[in-house]
């Protein structure tokens, strides 16, 4: 059977683990914190799902060094813990491990993907998995899809048999470009939905909006050398509708707040807005590649530059 371990014991990290459980004899689900890994051990993930009988075949796990035989591994972690993680992951690893990213963010100190940082360590099989997944409702085997961007069949085969159920279905492209922008691209047009909401403006308007964005994130992916058609995958529609009009979306909540004019401490809220790195790096490709996209200079306006967001809607809106 094929030996699968996911690193990140997160609400998505271990959403994952009890669909892909289903398929395999057992999943090994890695947290770093060794109460975390006896409570998945007992049956459940206290910290994000108290109330969810996990199933039994999921092992917890605090020992990356278990991994070194595996045939997939699957990332969920924050952008920001990927290159410890896989400074860790190179010498234990095999050459043959497919390596599953989940990770729709930027890292802040080199602006670089997280396919990028994985390829930096090691020339691993990776690909990227993205959709309109709300670990809330995998975790309880709710129906849900996904995309995955593969580049070869013998890929694709392995994940089918990992992944696919009848809650759980996969749609495969191989666009890794356009698959992973989208779910950076998606977390800055949440971030304009929310700011919309909390300046109460009205829905024709804030869907207007919203339509727009999802234009321009296809011609930023087909500036970067993406398909502009993964857009309509579940990558792409699905999972912008859901980051954009979902109070689940941590960035559209961000948007919410900024557009209320309360600014939070992230640093005591212990919050992760992956969000607010792809802004910058969003802007500065757009920049590079004379690319106009008037909603990432609405939200880079609103949340880097604090800008006031009503004036910032009036100018967003005459370019409408």
């Amino acid at each position: 059977m094929l030996k699968v371990g996911i690193i990140g014991a997160g609400a998505l990290g271990t959403a994952i683990a009890q669909a892909v459980s289903k398929n395999l004899d057992k999943v090994y689900l890695y947290a770093r914190r060794p109460k975390v890994v006896e409570d998945i051990n007992n049956g459940y993930n206290k910290d994000y799902y108290p109330n969810v009988a996990l199933n039994k075949n999921i092992i917890g796990i605090n020992d990356l060094n278990l991994f070194k035989d595996f045939d997939c591994l699957i990332l969920s972690i924050p952008s920001a813990s990927l290159r410890d993680m896989m400074c860790q992951l190179t010498d234990i690893i095999s050459k043959e491990c497919i390596i599953v990213s989940t990770i729709k963010g930027i890292e802040k100190s080199t602006s670089k993907t997280a396919s990028e940082v994985i390829q930096e360590f090691c020339d691993n099989p990776t690909v990227v998995l993205s959709g309109p997944n709300i670990a809330r409702e995998i975790v309880l085997g709710l129906p849900a899809a996904t995309t995955i961007a593969v580049g070869s069949d013998s890929e694709k085969d392995m994940l089918y048999k990992i992944f696919q159920s009848n809650e759980f279905k996969l749609q495969f492209n191989n666009d890794l470009i356009g698959t992973e922008f989208c779910g950076i691209i998606k977390n800055i047009l949440a971030m304009s939905t929310g700011i919309c909401e909390g300046l109460n403006v009205n829905d024709s308007a804030k869907f207007a909006i919203l339509n727009k964005g999802f234009v321009e994130t296809r011609q930023i992916i087909e500036k970067l050398n993406g398909n502009p058609n993964t857009i309509l995958d579940y990558c792409g529609f699905g999972d912008i509708v859901t980051a954009s009009t979902l109070s689940v979306s941590r960035n559209h909540t961000l948007g919410v707040l900024h557009g209320q004019k309360i600014v939070i401490d992230e640093s005591k809220s212990g919050v992760v807005f992956e969000g607010k790195n792809a802004i910058l790096f969003i802007k500065e490709l757009c920049e590079k590649n004379d690319i106009e996209s008037s909603i990432v200079e609405f939200v880079n306006d609103v949340i880097i530059n604090k800008k006031n967001p009503e004036q910032s809607f009036e100018k967003l809106w005459e370019n409408i």
